[in-house]
């Protein structure tokens, strides 16, 4: 049959210019899509060669090969595998290039608008096409395994191509590129370089079954020298554990991570059924120094059919398990015409709640089987681990099973919230806890003061976001989270009416004091009343029982966000000598300036004790001068 030439139509001109310029952001992954389709064609091979073993086709050596030619500046990608016939060629290849290239245009550009193209992704000519971004004209030559007869076709994609029959054709497909001149400003490599070639098939096609070979070009007067295969095969997710060694896995960990320590856990799994993919996750043993930068780069490496599609692919894995990495691989993935982007559909949510429940039923399994494993997890991520409280409502109840809390039960053993209800004293309502900058800051508070008197444990919380998922969470097993800092406290018990009613006595005793500094400090504080938290300090402040606290205040405002300032309730313990003798004063006295000036100094105490800075710190030092002065 004689050399046939065919016309681009408009169309096909435009879909080629946008498939050369517009749908790929790297253009080195045409040799990734290119030695996908010689795979593809592998495999069909094999599995046609299972279904009739009457097909005259050599399977002996399956393989990829490419060829590089430095003088002629051309690229070979060659396969033994299924070839393609005369018509498949115009079928398959014509794709893109045949009389219905507006319906396929339209597609396309719909797709890349509305992320809707898993239709079109296997078609042949889409990634066969992207060779065009390093080539200036690409020939393919093939024959169908069982025919004698081959196939070549040539085009510079521009307005023409060409299709003819060839009698010696080998089984198979070879695709030659003919490469642009190297342009590495505009991200265009030389492609007739061997490490360029190595480091290209490395990144996307390490772990494809079949091997991939390179001929290197032979030295003066060497002969030719042996093939050298590029790609390692070992999709160690693949494997059965059995097959593979701690070690093989510590080492993918370590190259996909780019980390020298050996990970806490590797985690297998592998979803058969309706969608099917495999993963290979792996635990750190030490937290990057990173993970709570914005620009930390969280994800695991996604592979479709052991093709490299993405490095840190977030869609996986929620934000809270940033740290874990590894690699997923799935039979099928709705992915746009590139390859280069992952759509949002439901076999991605349906991993991403899988992975989710593996890697904290894993940290389940260290609490209850290893508590020295589990120790080094929640050191490392404990702290970002408690942000899932906040933003995943369907694993809150597991992340607080596997959730462990420094306490005042012991100076070195954290404990989970189940063993805080368990120790919980008979008529305790609420499991308390009090948020902090550092554990010695806390519990030096004022606000401790009859919790301990009264040997009732408290949650020593010092995570920013620990000031934020109480609230969200409220309760645990139906017992309220409540701050000792915020609101009215009554350790007394609600039985008590000999306690309520010597606190009505002082409070009326005590009325003209509160409502006196109220009016003096109106300023600063909401309230003034009597305390039943205090044992020992003379003051303390407290927020109300729904209002925000002055860390959670100065979060947002760091975040950019306008909160107004929240006045707080100044709570007094009247059974303190400065307390008391306040009272003496207000009583016996009505010329209250030097009054006013200690009802401000106890409140700016009263803020210092719990870590808060005094509004004016000037004028606070000179108060304090000029008391001491006085004492002298």
């Amino acid at each position: 049959m004689p050399t046939e030439t065919f016309e681009f139509q408009v169309e096909a001109r435009q879909l080629l210019q946008l498939m050369i310029h517009s749908v790929y952001s790297n253009k080195e992954v045409f040799l990734r899509e290119l030695v996908s389709n010689a795979s593809d064609a592998l495999d069909k091979l094999r599995l046609e060669k299972l279904r009739d073993d009457s097909l005259d086709a050599d399977v002996s050596d399956l393989h990829i090969e490419i060829d590089i030619d430095k003088e002629a500046r051309t690229l070979t990608v060659r396969d033994n595998g299924i070839g393609m016939s005369y018509d498949e060629v115009g079928q398959l290849i014509g794709t893109i290039a045949n009389s219905g290239t507006a319906t396929f245009l339209k597609e396309l550009k719909e797709a890349q608008d509305e992320a809707g193209a898993e239709g079109l992704i296997g078609q042949f000519g889409v990634g066969f096409y992207s060779g065009f971004m390093a080539a200036d004209e690409m020939t393919l030559v093939t024959r169908r395994a069982g025919e004698s007869q081959g196939t070549r076709w040539t085009s510079r994609g521009e307005s023409t191509y060409t299709l003819e029959t060839v009698a010696d054709a080998p089984q198979g497909t070879s695709v030659t590129l003919h490469l642009k001149p190297a342009d590495p400003d505009n991200q265009l490599h030389d492609y007739t370089s061997p490490w360029k070639i190595r480091e290209i098939v490395k990144r996307y096609s390490d772990f494809i079954t079949w091997p991939i070979r390179m001929v290197p070009e032979p030295a003066d007067g060497d002969s030719t020298p042996e093939p050298e295969t590029l790609n390692s095969m070992k999709a160690l997710w693949a494997r059965s554990r059995d097959e593979v060694s701690d070690d093989e896995y510590h080492e993918l960990y370590k190259h996909i991570s780019h980390d020298w320590r050996e990970p806490l856990e590797t985690i297998r799994l592998q979803a058969e059924g309706t969608f099917e993919y495999q993963s290979l996750l792996f635990i750190p043993s030490h937290a990057p120094h990173d993970l709570f930068t914005r620009d930390f780069k969280r994800g695991v490496q996604l592979y479709v059919k052991r093709v490299f599609i993405m490095d840190d692919c977030e869609a996986l894995l929620p934000p809270y398990l940033r740290f874990v990495k590894g690699v997923v691989d799935a039979a099928d993935l709705s992915l746009n015409v590139s390859r280069e982007i992952l759509q949002q559909d439901r076999h991605i949510r349906m991993m991403q709640r899988r992975l989710t429940k593996k890697v904290l039923s894993t940290v389940k399994d260290f609490m209850t089987k290893d508590a020295d494993r589990y120790a080094t997890f929640w050191r490392e991520f404990g702290t970002v681990l408690k942000e899932g409280l906040l933003t995943d409502t369907e694993n809150r109840d597991a992340i607080l099973a596997v959730a462990s809390f420094a306490t005042t039960h012991a100076d070195d053993e954290p404990t989970t919230l189940a063993q805080y209800v368990e120790r919980m004293k008979d008529g305790q309502d609420d499991i308390y806890y009090i948020t902090g900058e550092s554990r010695q800051s806390i519990e030096n508070s004022p606000h401790m003061e009859a919790f301990r008197a009264k040997g009732i444990e408290v949650l020593l919380l010092t995570d920013g976001v620990d000031e934020v998922w109480v609230d969200a969470v409220g309760e645990y097993e139906g017992k309220q989270l409540r701050s000792i800092a915020k609101g009215e406290i009554d350790l007394d018990g609600k039985g008590d009416e000999k306690a309520g009613e010597e606190r009505e006595k002082q409070a009326e005793e005590y009325a003209g004091l509160l409502g006196w500094m109220r009016e003096r400090l109106e300023e600063d504080i909401k309230e003034v009343r009597l305390s039943a938290r205090l044992t020992v300090s003379p003051a303390c402040v407290v927020s109300d029982a729904h209002d925000l606290t002055p860390a959670l205040e100065n979060m947002y405002r760091a975040m950019g966000q306008e909160v107004p300032r929240t006045k707080r309730i100044l709570e007094l313990n009247p059974g303190h000598p400065l307390v008391k003798g306040l009272h003496q004063a207000y009583e016996a006295s009505e010329d209250r300036t030097e009054l006013a000036e200690s009802a401000e100094l106890l409140h700016t105490l009263a803020v210092l004790a719990e870590g808060g800075q005094p509004k004016d710190p000037a004028r606070f030092v000179k108060l304090v001068a000029d008391r001491l002065e006085r004492t002298l």
